[in-house]
């Protein structure tokens, strides 16, 4: 069963009555064609006018969709064979941090995402999408084994953070997303990054490095989350729709303000709503942005990478 958020209920109210409307149609000699086929025109219509409108708070809201494809889930609708790789040979394998060699279309990429739990079990086991300084050496294993074999870097990036735990900090957890952004500088293969979900904090710029950095249309980029925000500056959660506008996190304000390269427009209500479309755009966009770097030499190619990141707030007056 689809879940709905507060400010789709409109929508499910509207759904409701339609499929009880062609329950009744199944059940009697009653003709509800013309009422069926107008309240399919209102519910689009009603869907289109508040997706178009969505505030910063909903888009976040959004980016959280307990039915919103997840890392694993774009490597199954995307790519034919999947190598998954695991651990970095120092402490253990990082369930929350996935990754490894994924044929799309004829393309090998190394692929390397956040991955979070649809249940409580899964959760738990994926820590919540929150990974451990092993996770970040993981990925960083697996780009250079990437640059080893000469094949472009694709990752996906949904976490509300790297793990703040204490023992995350005792193995390094500063330093091992440090290193991650010194090194994918330099890496000397094409890198695509791309926020599917939540990218918080140095938790998401730890595997966000890259030669293009795109995110998904109802996605959020910040170096907080709102109701971290909210927190600080009110002393609590209640104003995280307010912390939301003021932050301007969307994909709209990161493209405008030239901290991101692109947008990957979803179906409408959502990418949750449509997996295998939403999927299908991804896809296209990778092998379209590999085609396009495939122009650059890799000195060019870093070269640019740099000074993309190095431009990044600089005012001129």
């Amino acid at each position: 069963m689809r879940t709905y958020l507060d400010f789709e209920k409109p929508i499910a109210d509207l759904e409701v009555r339609l499929v009880e409307m062609k329950k009744l149609a199944g059940t009697s000699n009653v003709d509800v064609t013309e009422a069926v086929a107008s309240l399919e025109v209102s519910i689009e219509k009603l869907r289109k006018e508040i997706f178009d409108n969505l505030t910063r708070w909903q888009r976040v809201q959004l980016s959280r969709h307990p039915d919103r494809p997840y890392t694993l889930d774009y490597i199954s609708l995307m790519g034919g064979q999947f190598i998954e790789l695991h651990g970095d040979r120092t402490v253990r394998d990082d369930p929350a941090m996935v990754g490894g060699f994924v044929d799309i279309d004829g393309q090998t990429v190394m692929l390397i995402g956040q991955q979070k739990g649809r249940n409580t079990k899964q959760r738990q086991q994926r820590n919540f999408g929150m990974a451990n300084p092993e996770g970040y050496r993981k990925a960083l294993r697996l780009m250079k084994l990437a640059e080893k074999f000469n094949k472009p870097i694709v990752t996906m990036i949904d976490t509300p953070g790297a793990y703040p735990g204490l023992e995350a900090e005792e193995r390094g957890q500063g330093e091992a997303i440090a290193r991650n952004l010194k090194e994918m500088f330099m890496l000397q293969v094409p890198v695509i990054c791309i926020v599917i979900g939540e990218g918080a904090s140095g938790g998401a710029l730890g595997i966000g490095i890259g030669d293009r950095v795109l995110m998904l249309e109802n996605t959020w980029y910040s170096v907080i989350s709102p109701e971290n925000c909210s927190t600080i500056l009110w002393r609590s959660w209640d104003y995280k729709e307010q912390a939301a506008e003021a932050m301007k996190l969307s994909a709209r304000d990161m493209e405008k303000n030239k901290l991101v390269d692109g947008i990957i427009e979803e179906p409408q209500g959502g990418a949750h709503t449509d997996h295998a479309e939403m999927a299908r755009r991804i896809k296209k966009t990778i092998l379209d942005t590999i085609a396009e770097l495939a122009h650059f030499t890799p000195e060019e190619r870093i070269d640019q990478r740099i000074e993309k990141f190095c431009s990044m707030g600089v005012v001129v007056e």
